[in-house]
């Protein structure tokens, strides 16, 4: 099993849902966080003051699949968070050494 992290952009988080939904994957964990890579953040004018925007806000979503699952779930990703531009975000992917749904008490790939 692997457990996936994406950090995107907040307004392409309707566009990654709804392609993961249609390659089958059942659920997701959505966070809102802030953060910022090679962009580095960016200056702002408010009231005729400049101010420095260090962190920018992204979305993480998090998901567990099936290690035969990978391959599609990082391209279901990287297609609907992609707009070219500089801040798309970035995936990281981790192996997941157990996963127990508390319900029923299924475990790994059941539970997922």
């Amino acid at each position: 099993m692997k457990l996936v992290t994406a950090i995107i952009k907040p307004f392409k988080l309707d566009d990654v849902r709804e392609s993961l939904s249609e390659i089958g994957v059942q659920g997701i964990t959505v966070t809102e966080v802030k953060g910022f890579g090679r962009q580095k953040g960016h200056t702002e004018l408010y009231r005729g003051a400049e101010y420095v925007v260090d962190f920018l806000p992204k979305v993480k979503i998090d998901v567990a699949i099936d290690d035969k699952d990978l391959d599609q779930v990082i391209e279901a990703i990287t297609k609907a968070a992609n707009t070219g531009k500089i801040g798309d975000g970035k995936i990281f992917v981790v192996n997941l050494e157990q996963a127990i749904r508390i319900r029923t008490g299924e475990t790994d790939t059941d539970a997922i």
